[in-house]
């Protein structure tokens, strides 16, 4: 880790009324996890990803030491996660969750070495930039060498205009995109974002067909990859509706508002707080 980013984290307080409140809403969640998953028909452990985007890096710090030593956090802005991952340890590990523009694809997976997974790849262009921005940090770090950076392909599944990712029909041609073609990434599996009013209105007994959808996609697609169904994960399920995802075989579910409250304005959101000495 480079003596920059150790000297930030080392310095960087965390407010202790603030991380009590953070460490209860966490264990909460777990709770609540693992209360799904004893009822999902997947026996695989279920990954949570806390999405810190528009909060602190002190919040996020005091989620990453004990009790909880939580690893896994998402970030949707690239000049978001580039900042906090300057500030913070370099064992926590990163997940790029938002919308992804083709030409800043090779510098996300360039200038962050510990980038463990961008989840919203939906067109080979992107996947390519991916691969060449980890050849490069591979090049650079030899430490990476070997060690493909995760990708998920990001199916839309409710049909909305709205939301990116491939149709259904085109999830296989991608998936094999980046099996044959990126030598420098992994499939790591397929991500979708419910529609939320369909988790809202489905009847007691019933799940989000969404994400019965991607369930159902990920056996077709190791079908015609010729690889086992579980060497596919499911990335699905967000606040509103991961016990919904997780009884439908999620295998990640990424809850934000859940755990660190209610988001600021992104104009007003703060990269780190000041914790005044004394206090933390």
């Amino acid at each position: 880790m480079p003596a920059q980013q150790i000297d930030n984290a080392t310095e960087m307080r965390v407010d202790p009324w603030r991380a009590e409140q953070l460490c209860a809403n966490f264990s909460s969640v777990l709770s609540r996890i693992q209360a799904a998953a004893a009822s999902s028909s997947s026996q695989a452990p279920v990954r949570l990803v806390a999405v810190s985007k528009l909060k602190p890096a002190n919040d996020i710090l005091a989620l990453h030491q004990l009790p909880h030593s939580h690893l896994h956090f998402g970030e949707n802005y690239q000049q978001e996660l580039l900042q906090k991952s300057l500030l913070l340890p370099r064992d926590i590990r990163w997940h790029f969750i938002g919308a992804l523009q083709t030409n800043k694809c090779k510098p996300l997976a360039e200038q962050i070495p510990n980038l463990w997974c961008v989840e919203s790849v939906d067109t080979g262009k992107k996947a390519d930039q991916l691969d060449k921005g980890r050849q490069a940090l591979c090049a650079k770090e030899k430490s990476y060498e070997g060690a493909p950076l995760r990708v998920f392909v990001q199916v839309n599944t409710s049909g909305e205009e709205a939301k990116s990712g491939v149709e259904p029909h085109e999830a296989v041609q991608l998936c094999r995109h980046v099996q044959e073609h990126c030598p420098h990434l992994k499939l790591q599996g397929l991500m979708t974002i419910g529609a939320l009013a369909r988790s809202q209105d489905v009847a007691e007994g019933k799940e989000n067909e969404d994400f019965i959808t991607l369930k159902d996609l990920r056996g077709n697609v190791a079908r015609e990859l010729g690889i086992e169904e579980s060497q596919l994960e499911l990335s699905m399920g967000m606040s509103e509706d991961f016990e919904s995802a997780i009884r439908c075989g999620s295998n990640e579910v990424r809850v934000g508002s859940t755990i660190f409250g209610q988001r600021p304005n992104k104009q007003d959101a703060k990269v780190q707080e000041t914790v005044e000495e004394g206090t933390a």
